[in-house]
């Protein structure tokens, strides 16, 4: 008799088995880490409206806190908006005159929607201002 060479079909079965719990594994590992991607894609592009609004709030001297949205096209489909709280944080005197500086404090937070978990971003700056003629009392 001659001896053939070969895998037998419980072989296969077997090495198919092993192949099809791997490859679940391997799945479910992919999915969870797609979750976590889209989540932090999400968070940079939060943390990245957030510089965009907190350069805007402090570059405008003038400008009092308030809540928005953005547009879509800048959040690339996020539903996200922001809200704005802006107080005198320093003065040099107790009532400053037109003229004098304040350092002004702005808490910003931003919100964007996860499924249907909303989720926010909070942040601080600062921004030095001059009083002007009308501000009462050095404060916004």
């Amino acid at each position: 008799m001659k001896s053939e060479r070969g895998f037998t079909l419980l072989e296969m079965i077997v090495a198919t088995t092993i192949m099809g719990i791997a490859i679940a594994g391997l799945m479910a590992g992919l999915a969870s880490s797609t979750r976590n991607v889209i989540r932090l894609r999400d968070y940079g592009r939060a943390v990245q409206l957030a510089r965009l609004k907190m350069n805007s709030l402090i570059a405008d001297s003038r400008g009092a806190g308030g809540s928005g949205t953005f547009e879509p096209a800048i959040t690339g489909g996020l539903e996200c908006g922001w809200q704005a709280a802006i107080g005198v944080a320093e003065k040099n005197t107790p009532a400053p005159m037109p003229g004098d500086y304040v350092v002004d404090r702005i808490q910003l937070e931003i919100w964007w929607t996860s499924g249907a978990e909303r989720r926010t971003f909070p942040m601080e700056g600062y921004r030095m201002r001059l009083v002007q003629p009308g501000d009462p009392g050095g404060t916004q």
